[in-house]
């Protein structure tokens, strides 16, 4: 009896007091850590949350060369900042992945993050395990998704009002919002001419669902779907004028100008042929370990000579396939061009336009409809595409090169010529048109528009306490403190504009809780109105995938219990 109990007793498991002592320093180092992590990433919420909503403040960024940047965009101002804490760099990428994902949003998702951060410190305060309130945090991720789901309205591509005002609320937050009237237009334009037709997936049960839009956080496609590539959207900046000047051009605007060389430059085209060579228009070089020995001045004239034929031989060819109108792809191995094949391209009436990015090439050729030629034995007539009309138009200081009337069975790009008073403004406008521009895109993608002015995290946050009640255990205890976490926005929303948060929120949850799903904060009123008569609306893509981006962040940091340092 004595041999078993001891053989019972020593297959227990025990620890002995320093092997305690160990565990209980892992223990509070893995909360240090955890507490650390938090903290960074607070800091970095914090320090962005007032430039969230209509009435948020902008941001001058210094960098290092000593330029000045001002900007209200998340994305922007988190890239621009010096980071150097590995959890605070989560929410530089965290924000990066909004850009991407919607284009729009990319300051909800991080003040998102930062008040579930908060949350999940307060419950690992009061003892509950960093896994219990992950698991409890992403089934209130779940129930989040359906609730704002069912609040969202389907929209119709073909209703252009409600894709304009979509666009506008997302300008309203910009240093440009005065232009909304204009830039919001533009956006749904731009995208609506260079969607694709709508796409079936094969399968009759997977709903259309594609692969590219079920990778997107809280989005499933519809059973057609149409897709958005922005890089067909050329934009365009030029210096001058106000932001009024802004337009859609149904064609293609080239930044670079006409070259010349004396009088034989030409600057207007009509029934154009456009060709883009990849190769110079200049006379070969030798290798660098060649060099030629002149010795009078008939060998030196017999060179020029031959230079002179050469060059004159390209431009016959080209001009003998009807190309008149020359783009020339930048080299760098040696000139594109000289001023004696400037001269003979003149006088042969045919327009060049040099210095073409290398990068630019697919752009034009698409937008075109010609090929990229490598060399002059390949230069053919049915390489060319066809323009009515190519013009060089002088925007003050600055110069563009137009074409308009592109001959294309489809329109495949667009381009839009920003203007500004200075490059500050016109960089900034920039950046608010691509806003715009991906809020259409997103709705392409996913065909619902949801209310703003914090009305869906409101109804998320007073749906979730309903939930939460019908749970028992921890959970029920998380899903509270995550439902509680997203009035953060509304908050923001409120305190930005100057009101008094707390009565707003209070009134706001109040509506909510009696039915009002539309209800918002109207930051122009200052009061809470119905949002959705306001056309205050937001597609149901940001927001879905910023709930879900912030919630994977917190999970991730929550399961990080120590910081390693490698050589």
């Amino acid at each position: 009896m004595v041999a078993v109990q001891a053989a019972s007793s020593a297959a227990m498991p025990y620890a002995t007091p320093n092997e305690a002592t160990t565990a209980s320093a892992m223990s509070e180092k893995a909360k240090d850590v955890r507490r650390s992590n938090i903290t960074a990433a607070k800091a970095v919420a914090d320090a962005i949350r007032t430039s969230l909503g209509p009435r948020g403040m902008d941001k001058m960024v210094r960098q290092e060369d000593g330029s000045v940047l001002i900007t209200n965009d998340g994305a922007t101002i988190l890239e621009q900042m010096k980071v150097e804490h590995p959890a605070a760099k989560m929410l530089v990428q965290l924000s990066r992945a909004q850009d991407v994902v919607a284009g729009d949003g990319t300051t909800s998702v991080v003040v998102i993050c930062g008040a579930l951060l908060s949350a999940a410190l307060d419950l690992l305060g009061d003892g509950i395990h960093p896994s219990a309130i992950s698991d409890a945090f992403q089934v209130a991720l779940d129930k989040s998704l359906q609730i704002v789901k069912d609040m969202a309205v389907p929209v119709n591509l073909d209703d252009r009002e409600a894709l304009i005002q979509a666009a506008k609320t997302s300008l309203s937050s910009k240093v440009v919002s005065q232009y909304s009237n204009l830039l919001a237009p533009i956006a749904v334009d731009a995208v609506l001419t260079v969607k694709s037709a709508p796409q079936f997936n094969g399968n009759p049960n997977a709903n259309g669902n594609s692969s590219t839009e079920s990778s997107m956080p809280g989005v499933s496609a519809t059973s057609a779907t149409s897709f958005v590539d922005l890089k067909n959207i050329r934009t365009v900046k030029k210096l001058g004028g106000t932001i009024d000047d802004t337009e859609l051009v149904d064609g293609l605007i080239l930044h670079q100008h006409t070259a010349k060389a004396g009088s034989n430059a030409i600057t207007r085209v009509q029934n154009a042929k456009v060709a883009l060579i990849q190769f110079c228009i200049s006379p070969p070089k030798t290798d660098v370990d060649t060099s030629v020995v002149v010795q009078d001045y008939t060998a030196m004239d017999r060179i020029l000579r031959e230079e002179r034929q050469y060059i004159l031989g390209l431009c016959k060819k080209i001009k003998a396939t009807g190309c008149n109108v020359l783009l020339i792809q930048k080299s760098i191995l040696r000139d594109a061009y000289t001023d004696l094949s400037l001269h003979f391209l003149g006088k042969m009436k045919i327009m060049v336009v040099p210095e073409v990015e290398r990068d630019e090439a697919e752009f034009l050729s698409k937008s075109l409809g010609c090929l990229p030629i490598a060399g002059i034995e390949s230069f053919t007539s049915d390489k060319l595409g066809k323009v009515e009309l190519v013009e060089q138009v002088s925007l003050g200081p600055e110069k563009i090169v137009r074409m308009t009337g592109i001959t294309k069975p489809t329109k495949e790009t667009v381009s839009i010529l920003v203007r500004g008073s200075n490059h500050l403004v016109l960089d900034e406008a920039e950046r608010s048109l691509h806003d715009a521009l991906c809020v259409v895109r997103s709705i392409v993608h996913k065909q619902y528009l949801i209310p703003g002015g914090g009305a869906p995290e409101t109804e998320v946050s007073v749906m979730l306490s309903k939930v939460a009640k019908s749970t028992t255990g921890m959970e029920a205890y998380c899903i509270e403190a995550y439902a509680e976490a997203l009035n953060v926005v509304p908050f923001t929303l409120a305190e930005n504009a100057g009101l008094q948060p707390v009565e707003i929120v209070t009134d706001l949850r109040r509506r909510h809780a009696a039915g009002e799903s539309g209800a918002g904060i109207n930051v122009s009123k200052g009061a809470v109105t119905n949002i959705k008569d306001e056309d205050v609306v937001m597609p149901l893509l940001v927001f879905s995938s910023a709930l879900s981006l912030a919630t994977e962040c917190v999970r991730q940091l929550l399961k990080i219990d120590d910081i390693v340092l490698v050589r």
